[in-house]
């Protein structure tokens, strides 16, 4: 928290000599332009050559003045960013707001856990995590927590976060790019279109008459100064209309070439930086040398190459100005040059574009997990196995409030399994929330809440909170059977961490009983690991014919003072008390 708060100062302290300096450039812009205009007055009135010269002097420096003045204008938006950035950082961090965008987009109720356990959406997993700003950063990061990963792939992305956790200003600078460039799905799928179009080609006649053309009529220009013939003015106003005719000949091809070219000449531009910085800098992690690896060009460095071409988007595009295009065509048929050099790049360098935009997508897939990890410096990267062992010490929901967090140990080996039972509010959906999103992390190469773990990442299956869905005509307990046949399904194929909640509870009391103990047999039968919460406290008997694999575990609550008390602690056995009946009394309804 302290280095947040000391790099907001230093970015403040920085801006405000940025701004400084702005303001006196933007000064000088002006004085340049009124010096100017004097200067030249007096040269018409009095044909004086030191206010010539001045007046030359002033227009030449203007120029070099105008790229100083537009170089802090970028300075000061990335100073400025990085300040919001860390505003938003320490806002989080002290848990007033949660500013980041929430993924709900990715939300799948069909998906075996994402929608149960709360991974997209308002205050979702994701929301907290994510410290991305591209289209493709954020779906990586999306998919990320949709899949859990090999264990190889885990201990390479735990590798590289673990280094991108202490690369705090690195990672707020990559960021910060990312929002400038102000990325989104349209100009994204613009750029994959762009680059997977073969490119076209200007006509070798046209090149030629490129350069022969505007040669010929400049020389012509300056004969035409120096003779007292018209036909020279005349063969000068031909070669200009012929000119624009070529232009015109080539425009559709140009338009075709400039769909959204001022938002991915600006987007360019910043994915230009966010490489430099990454081929710039020095990691130790396999993941992330791979990364900086496939930046590596022939010729130039991948940040080179989009810095040329966010600059020939940029030449290009001025054609859209037709006052400028005119003259700029007309004289040297500027768009024609400009076109050639952004299809000769094209041609040369397109298949490559969408590769190194990935590589920014998985740093800043990586740098929100890193961000994490630096946010949470108690939690731990777990350790793997491939034997279905899971031992969790003190582990705890990662999104509820360390002052407020209970944590619990619990473990888990091969096939075995837990039956949960404790009344309500006493914190068993938490305590499966928190299970299966310690899981995702893991899943992910992430670290987690706990004091150690050591966990085989296996994938997870949910059923906590299905829903009626009226678009389908399908019940509640229609959209359970069928999770519950994805779950029997996918245990066919591997063993599966289960977490179910209170199942089959669209129907009656007796049916449920005899329903839940099959689904828990099935399970065992089918090796798989996790836990089933329940109220029905027979259910629990069926440890007796399982002692090997099932267990009992409970969440109990105290009456204290005529008050119920949840420690929110996990025990063994049977839960004892119940509050149901107590609540009920305490507050008229019975």
């Amino acid at each position: 928290m302290h280095q947040y708060t000391g790099l907001k100062d230093q970015y403040a302290n920085e801006l405000s000599a940025l701004k400084q300096t702005h303001a006196w450039i933007s000064m000088i812009r002006i004085a340049l332009v009124l010096i100017a205009l004097v200067c030249f007055y007096f040269f018409i009135t009095s044909l004086e050559f030191i206010p010539f010269a001045i007046g030359i002097v002033s227009i030449i420096v203007f120029p070099f003045i105008l790229v100083w003045h537009r170089k802090k204008s970028s300075e000061i938006l990335f100073k400025e960013t990085l300040s919001t950035i860390l505003l938003e950082e320490i806002a989080y961090v002290e848990h007033k707001e949660l500013p980041f965008k929430s993924g709900i987009e990715y939300n799948d109720i069909s998906h075996p856990y994402t929608f149960d356990l709360d991974i997209f959406g308002t205050k979702s997993l994701f929301q907290h995590l994510n410290r991305t700003a591209t289209y493709l950063g954020q779906t990586n990061l999306a998919e990320s927590l949709q899949n859990i990963l090999p264990n190889t792939e885990i201990q390479r992305n735990q590798e590289a976060i673990k280094e991108l956790s202490g690369k705090l200003e690195w990672r707020l600078e990559i960021l910060a790019r990312a929002k400038i460039a102000n990325d989104n799905k349209e100009v994204y799928n613009s750029i994959v279109g762009w680059t997977s179009e073969k490119a076209a080609t200007v006509p070798l006649y046209i090149r030629i008459a490129s350069f022969v053309l505007p040669v010929a009529l400049i020389t012509l220009l300056i004969v035409s100064a120096f003779s007292d013939s018209g036909i020279y003015l005349n063969i000068v106003e031909a070669l200009f209309v012929v000119n624009l005719m070529i232009i015109g000949f080539q425009h559709k091809i140009i338009k075709s070439e400039l769909v959204h070219a001022d938002k991915i000449e600006t987007l360019l531009k910043q994915y230009s930086l966010i490489l430099q910085k990454i081929e710039t800098e020095e990691f130790d992690s396999s993941k992330l040398k791979n990364l900086k690896q496939n930046l590596i060009h022939t010729d130039k460095s991948a940040s080179e190459h989009l810095s040329i071409l966010s600059k020939l988007f940029a030449r290009v595009e001025t054609i859209q100005n037709a006052v400028g295009s005119v003259f700029m065509n007309g004289f040297f048929l500027y768009h024609i040059h400009g076109l050639h050099a952004l299809l000769k790049w094209k041609a040369a360098h397109a298949d490559k574009v969408v590769q190194w935009i990935s590589v920014i997508a998985e740093i800043e897939m990586l740098n929100s997990y890193a961000n994490h990890a630096y946010n949470n410096p108690g939690f731990i990267f777990p350790e793997l196995n491939e034997e279905h062992k899971i031992e969790l010490k003190e582990t705890g929901h990662p999104l509820i409030d360390e002052k407020k967090r209970i944590c619990n140990d619990v473990s888990f080996h091969d096939g075995s399994f837990i039956i949960l039972t404790g009344s309500n509010m006493s914190g068993k959906s938490t305590f499966l929330r928190t299970l299966g999103i310690n899981m995702v992390l893991t899943g992910a190469g992430a670290p987690i809440c706990a004091a150690s773990a050591t966990t085989h990442p296996l994938s997870v299956i949910v059923s906590m909170r299905l829903s009626d869905s009226l678009s389908d005509s399908e019940s509640y307990f229609f959209a359970e059977v069928k999770r519950l046949k994805q779950l029997m399904s996918a245990l066919d194929q591997q063993t599966c961490f289960v977490l179910l909640d209170e199942i089959l509870r669209g129907t009656n009391s007796d049916d449920k009983r005899s329903g839940t103990i099959e689904v828990i047999k099935k399970i065992l039968a089918k090796r798989g690991i996790g836990i089933v919460a329940t109220h029905d406290l027979e259910v629990c008997n069926t440890t007796l014919q399982y002692p090997e694999q099932l267990s009992n575990k409970c969440f109990e609550v105290e009456i204290t003072n005529d008050e119920l008390v949840f420690d929110y602690k996990l025990r063994e056995g049977i839960c004892k008390n119940k509050s149901a009946t107590f609540l009920m009394k305490k507050m008229g309804v019975i």
